[in-house]
């Protein structure tokens, strides 16, 4: 996807059909804000471009997941609050869920994701 634009999207992992509820994190401002202030979040954020991310100030734990380029799942880290991530070496997105989340997803290293926008 050349040009990502806040808004919703649907997430789909590996070749598992069922959409799960994705927001999208494109602009300065809403990658700056990312879960910041919430209780939680259904589903996922997609941070872009972003290769690393925080949980200062935070209220939950998330999982985290590193992506490539081609939306490839470089590596996956479950973050408390009022932690620092460092940067990973080829990420261009971050994907952020609820701790346990990924899992349930069968999300892991090496995975391809799909994201539709439309």
């Amino acid at each position: 996807m050349a040009h990502w634009h806040d808004g919703p999207a649907a997430l789909r992992v590996g070749s598992d059909p069922t959409p799960i509820p994705l927001e999208v994190a494109a602009s300065y401002r809403a990658r700056t804000r990312g879960l910041l202030g919430r209780d939680g979040i259904e589903g996922a954020m997609l941070l872009t471009p972003a290769a690393s991310v925080h949980t200062f100030r935070m209220r939950f734990a998330i999982d985290v997941a590193y992506l490539d380029r081609n939306l490839r799942v470089l590596d996956v880290a479950t973050m408390a609050p009022g932690r620092l991530g460092l940067p990973r070496l080829r990420a261009r997105h971050v994907l952020e869920a609820a701790a346990g989340a990924m899992a349930g997803w069968g999300l892991a290293a090496g995975t391809t994701l799909e994201v539709d926008t439309a």
